[in-house]
């Protein structure tokens, strides 16, 4: 067990933390809604009503989608994208698809490797990209779901203002969704672009996200 713990223990903590997170949400989120509710004269709801709302399901779905879009972007970028001095970045002579040889695949496959990396065809070809697909999947669904649910959180509001209700696809057209969405793209973005130029001059001893702490700032591609 101990064994497990520490061989996980990225994942593990991680995964901990977003539920803290989401039960933190969940809770603040339940207060703030009944502040407006009660500013507003009308009844407090439950905890267990608001969680499966339409308005605590939009907050947590359009943070989903930011996430998983600058994973997606940056995974696919990343292949063609190079910065010097950036442990972010690949090395400079290795942008592209790179070489069967480098990426250890077809018949440069070894006992170790995945099934798929070794036997060719469309099976290889799709393992290949899965990362990248997955991720902008999640991505497009979690978008999805916030358009789904904020429309119905939009409505309900509309309907609470004695205004008339707007379509899924009008909804798409209000500034309500792209504030939701470029307010949580905006702040993915500037998070990574920190990154990837902090990291050429930073250090973090020990971290596989910073360089040693001894490389030259214009070392690319290397990590600690």
């Amino acid at each position: 067990m101990k064994r497990f713990l520490r061989d996980n223990s990225l994942g593990l903590v991680f995964g901990l933390l977003f539920l803290l997170s989401l039960v933190g949400q969940a809770f603040a989120g339940h207060g703030d809604f009944n502040q407006r509710q009660l500013s507003e004269g009308l009844a407090p709801v439950s905890l267990g009503r608001y969680v499966t709302s339409a308005s605590f399901a939009v907050d947590v779905t359009e943070n989903w989608q930011s996430e998983y879009l600058q994973f997606f972007l940056y995974i696919f970028l990343t292949v063609w994208l190079l910065q010097k001095g950036s442990p972010e970045s690949k090395k400079l002579d290795k942008v592209g698809r790179e070489s069967d040889e480098d990426q250890m695949v077809g018949a440069h496959a070894t006992d170790t490797s995945p099934a798929w990396a070794g036997i060719g065809g469309a099976r290889q070809a799709l393992f290949s990209h899965s990362l990248g697909l997955v991720m902008g999947t999640i991505f497009a669904l979690s978008w999805l779901a916030q358009s789904i649910t904020g429309v119905a959180a939009y409505n309900e509001e509309q309907l609470g203002n004695l205004q008339d209700p707007v379509s899924w696809g009008q909804y798409l057209l209000q500034p309500d969704f792209w504030n939701r969405t470029l307010q949580n793209w905006q702040s993915e973005l500037l998070a990574v672009t920190s990154m990837v130029v902090l990291s050429i001059y930073l250090r973090q001893r020990g971290s596989s996200q910073s360089k040693p702490v001894g490389a030259a700032h214009t070392a690319t591609g290397v990590e600690g």
